[in-house]
């Protein structure tokens, strides 16, 4: 096929074949021309976005310029630092917290026991130990890379939390083991220590005898309570105790209490721990109102000011 025109003022013919090879070659530099002002608006386009408006180029094609870039990593290096911070905060907390729970458990243990208590640097997960955060932050930060240090500060958070975790449990069981022995205070009101543990002079004789026990005045009524918690092994009446209960506890301890007004529970009976048990009287052999208490272990009389809190005192 040939398409014939008139040209020019001369009236010249011409024509052209229109052939399936010409018609292929003509559609395929067609195409190209099409694709290569396509990519060439799109990068236009993407340029521009990137220095007026970098979220558009972002939603674009996920292009940024460097300096887009540096303040991006600035913003999250940030936000590194201020978590880095808090949790070297929280360490300094939990360190203060630990010292604390220290103190409190040496004053709750028996000085009898403080050998056979739960060890705290003997946790399932180890001792607690510090994060190792470089002391020249800032500086190390540009000195690798973020994901780096991102991987990093993830790591010591979950090391801390595994140490608090591991503390935790260590603090809970040596709670619990505290809360099972004869520690708490017998008399549950106001009361005078009239007589402490050792040798004394008689009060009915004058003889020198020896007080295995210490003396706790307060009123007749006075709420008398279980040390801690345990079975009634005695409650009864005796001629020197008058009214007497006696309490079996854990690590073979034993309480006694004595001169009491009135018996609240009986034998074979399990009271918890500060579980009114009676009350202050002057009953048996006494020369006054008070309640006499003892503690004994393995069948042995300790100093119950040794097993008491020293707030107790």
């Amino acid at each position: 096929m040939q398409l014939m025109w008139l040209s020019g003022p001369t009236g010249r013919v011409k024509s052209i074949s229109v052939t399936a090879r010409n018609i292929l070659i003509a559609a395929g530099g067609l195409a190209l021309a099409l694709v290569l002002v396509g990519f060439a608006l799109n990068w236009v386009g993407l340029r521009i976005a990137v220095e007026y408006n970098p979220d558009l180029a972002r939603s674009l094609g996920g292009v940024t310029t460097e300096a887009e870039q540096q303040r991006m990593e600035a913003v999250y290096r940030q936000n590194l630092l201020q978590l880095q911070a808090s949790l070297n905060q929280t360490v300094q907390d939990v360190k203060k917290l630990e010292t604390l729970k220290n103190r409190f458990m040496a004053l709750a243990t028996p000085v009898s026991l403080k050998d056979r208590a739960p060890d705290i640097q003997d946790a399932k997960g180890g001792p607690f130990v510090l994060p190792a955060f470089t002391q020249n932050i800032i500086g190390q930060l540009f000195r690798q890379p973020l994901q780096t240090e991102l991987q990093q500060t993830v790591s010591q958070v979950n090391s801390v939390n595994d140490a608090l975790q591991s503390q935790q449990q260590n603090w809970r069981q040596h709670l619990e083991w505290l809360e099972a022995l004869p520690i708490g205070v017998p008399v549950q009101s106001d009361f005078r220590l009239t007589s402490g543990f050792g040798l004394r002079n008689d009060p009915f004789t004058g003889a020198l005898a020896m007080h295995e026990g210490i003396d706790f005045s307060a009123e007749v009524g006075t709420p008398v309570v279980a040390a801690g918690p345990g079975l009634v092994v005695r409650s009864e009446w005796d001629n020197t105790f008058g009214h007497v209960i006696e309490i079996k506890h854990a690590e073979n301890f034993l309480t006694r209490y004595a001169h009491l007004s009135k018996r609240l529970v009986t034998e074979n009976t399990n009271v918890g721990h500060q579980t009114p048990i009676g009350a202050v009287g002057s009953t048996g052999r006494s020369t006054g109102p008070h309640l006499h208490y003892e503690i004994f272990q393995n069948g042995k009389v300790l100093n119950p000011l040794k097993v008491l809190p020293h707030k107790a005192h």
